[in-house]
């Protein structure tokens, strides 16, 4: 069986799609899915009449692959499901390809116009970029970086459930890295500022691009050094520390998060309640 890594092969050109091609299609946040497997046919009956602008991926087993935005109607055959929910509860999408797929359309969406003069940007000729020709300046695909970090104490570790997540999966303490702050300051003021907690020995396991919105996600390790929970509110609407036996729901192995936690019960397993 060929994995979702060997079948896409990511790439870049400034060709259209050709009757034959392969399409990932989105609707604001959801992707358009057919019956069978999550890419369209360029020209096939699920698209209907449109023909959108798209962007190149690359390559699925071989067939050329775009990215773009459809109608949400009128469309036989496709149903809509949530990116959260494609990354989240589908194991058999191709995660890195909706991940990817999706920041590109959104920062295609976002830089058609110059962020310093305003001027109407273009295609880049040699890599993928919009171009500002009055300020001769390229517009990358952004990328923020974001820590994630499993604190671990003795043979248990920090959970915490998001206020803001209606979902029912308690994971981890992550926040985005401020100028000026290295990768592991960044994790030592997120668990400071978020559960009041200290934290040590911050050593690096990890990183999965994450498209909520363009972010790359930077997993560490970190050992409990001291303190009261103490949870900010706003961020937080509970935490506690847990056993590997004896938890509550936690994100799936498709995401970084899910990976973790996996990696930390591996470790606690190896060498008990000796941490690092």
């Amino acid at each position: 069986m060929v994995s979702k890594s060997e079948q896409w092969l990511p790439g870049w050109h400034e060709d259209a799609p050709v009757q034959g091609d392969l399409l990932l299609a989105f609707s604001g946040n959801n992707v358009l899915k057919p019956d069978n497997g999550w890419l369209l046919a360029w020209g096939g009956p699920e698209m209907g009449d449109s023909r959108p602008e798209a962007l190149a991926l690359g390559t699925w087993n071989g067939r050329r692959l775009f990215v773009c935005t459809l109608p949400d109607s009128g469309l036989p055959g496709a149903q809509l499901v949530t990116l959260r929910d494609a990354l989240l509860v589908s194991p058999d999408a191709p995660a890195d390809l909706l991940s990817t797929g999706f920041q590109v359309l959104q920062w295609w969406q976002d830089h058609r116009f110059c962020g310093r003069c305003g001027e109407r940007t273009e295609s880049h000729p040699r890599e993928r970029a919009r171009w500002c020709s009055r300020c001769n300046i390229p517009w990358y695909p952004r990328i923020a970086p974001c820590v994630i970090v499993v604190i671990r104490r003795g043979s248990q570790f920090l959970l915490a459930r998001s206020s803001r997540v209606t979902r029912n999966f308690y994971s981890l303490i992550a926040g985005f890295v401020e100028p000026g702050e290295s990768l592991e300051q960044a994790v030592a003021r997120e668990v400071k500022e978020e559960t009041g907690l200290d934290v040590g020995n911050i050593r690096y396991r990890s990183s999965q691009p994450w498209p909520f919105p363009h972010q790359m996600m930077v997993g560490f390790f970190a050992d409990f050094q001291g303190g009261e929970l103490s949870l900010q509110e706003d961020e937080l609407a509970d935490a506690g520390w847990f056993s590997a036996d004896d938890h509550p729901p936690i994100p799936p192995d498709t995401t970084i998060a899910g990976r973790l936690i996996s990696a930390m019960k591996q470790e606690i397993a190896e060498n008990g309640s000796d941490a690092g």
